[in-house]
């Protein structure tokens, strides 16, 4: 193994995997490509918030918080799906679970898309907004953990901090296209027509999106972790079921609850707020402080494979804590220098809050499946996510715009992800060090049949 592993078990050649890696781009672009359209689909939505508020919440004192709520939703219903898609993955398989996740996203956001407004079908249109939040929001309660898991089980143990960051990267490229789609439309149309149409446009993206995702993940093979499994750890119902997912998980579950609360509450004020926070309350430009962000994304997307390669080297805690620490002692000078107002200091502030997020970014999809067993992975991975998601990561935008307006303190961002950043450091603390080891219940995957002989000889 690693000098990092721990592991000083024999096995047998039979015990090791080889991982297939004429397979490996394929399954990283097939996992991939959920996340670029789920985060194509954030992106888009927080960018034209202020569109939205003023075709679905006219003449309305909230509308900003209300569109936000629409947000909210979405994440609201996750963790419905995560247990739905996240126990079913582990009873028929990962691949099945994926391919439809995808698709289902895909027409959720598709169908934001020909929604009418608020002038034409009154207060329905609010409603069926939040119909189709929730439909994004239940598919992508699966989707996620799902490809973690998936690309978690296809990786070999020493490479898996390099190969699941590229999911990352699928993220912020799904982001950065969404944010310049609505760039160039506010470059070339003007308001009146982004509110009566222009709006929508890149939402009915999302259609071609989710067939594209369909025919990458039907290429995809199952994962060797999950086939080795005995029959009788699949067929697990009821209250056994229940006992190994949850009563038998409470202490990883807690650790992943905690782990991804640090890592989201960073993700959604950054991208989720704060273009909103740039535009209404510091009246920056509204296309300046989408422009910052994307800037930003890019430069994440850049580095966050090279950090991914540094976890399999040094481990993954010693990022998370990096990313932890910066929350708690680096949150407020980021947010005094963004609030000196301008551009440069805007964009400088915003970059210290995206080194936090990629410490995060870099390492947890390597870091939350290997909490877990295999036999109740995708399921115990996704109740643990997405329930501190809902709760705490998609609710930022909601509760920081809330916080502000409701004491006129634009440092309340600041302290927000403070706090977020001392859970972190406790979250971190408790994480065993999975760099270099075997999956849980699994033995060691390598990448070469060399390398498996040679451990088997040792």
């Amino acid at each position: 193994m690693t000098a990092l592993s721990q592991d000083t078990r024999s096995y047998e050649r039979d015990e090791i995997t080889v991982a297939d890696s004429s397979a490996l781009s394929r399954t990283i672009a097939g996992t991939a490509i959920g996340n670029f359209t789920e985060w194509y689909d954030f992106g888009v939505y927080s960018y034209i918030v202020p569109i939205l508020s003023t075709v679905f919440f006219p003449d309305s004192g909230i509308a900003d918080i209300a569109t936000f709520a629409g947000l909210a939703i979405s994440f609201l219903v996750r963790p419905i799906g995560g247990i739905f898609w996240g126990i079913l993955g582990d009873r028929i398989g990962r691949k099945g679970v994926l391919a439809f996740t995808v698709l289902m996203m895909a027409v959720g956001t598709f169908a934001l898309g020909v929604l009418p407004g608020y002038a034409a079908i009154g207060v329905a249109a609010p409603i069926l907004l939040f119909a189709a939040r929730a439909v994004q929001g239940f598919s992508t309660g699966g989707e996620y953990v799902g490809a973690m898991t998936f690309l978690v089980e296809h990786s070999p143990d020493r490479r898996r901090g390099h190969l699941t960051s590229f999911l990352p990267v699928g993220t912020l490229s799904g982001y950065v296209l969404g944010s310049l789609l609505v760039i160039g439309l506010q470059w070339g149309l003007t308001h009146d027509q982004m509110v009566a149409w222009g709006w929508r446009i890149p939402f009915l993206l999302a259609a071609p999106l989710g067939i594209a995702g369909l025919y990458l993940r039907m290429r995809l093979e199952e994962t060797p972790a999950y086939e080795a499994q005995d029959e009788e750890e699949r067929e697990l119902g009821g209250r056994a079921l229940l006992e190994e997912t949850v009563y038998k998980q409470w202490r990883p579950l807690l650790i992943c609850a905690g782990l991804v609360l640090s890592f989201n509450v960073t993700n959604y004020m950054l991208t989720g707020y704060m273009p909103t926070y740039f535009s209404e309350k510091l009246k920056l430009g509204e296309n300046t402080g989408l422009v910052i962000i994307t800037v930003i994304m890019v430069l994440l997307g850049i580095s966050v494979t090279f950090l991914g390669r540094l976890s399999d080297r040094i481990g993954r805690k010693p990022l998370m804590y990096t990313g932890s620490i910066l929350l708690v002692v680096a949150a407020l000078p980021a947010f005094w220098l963004i609030l000196q107002g301008g551009a440069a200091a805007v964009f400088f502030g915003s970059v210290i809050v995206g080194a936090m997020l990629v410490c995060f970014m870099s390492t947890e999809p390597s870091v939350l499946p290997t909490l877990f067993p295999t036999h109740v992975r995708y399921g115990a991975t996704s109740i643990g996510y997405n329930i501190s998601v809902s709760l705490f990561g998609g609710t930022t935008p909601l509760i920081t715009a809330a916080l502000v307006d409701g004491t006129g303190d634009l440092m309340m961002p600041a302290y927000v992800l403070a706090v977020a950043g001392v859970i972190g450091l406790v979250a971190v603390w408790f994480t065993p060090e999975p760099a270099g080891e075997p999956l849980k219940g699994s033995g060691p995957t390598v990448a070469s049949e060399a390398e498996a002989r040679a451990l088997a000889a040792e």
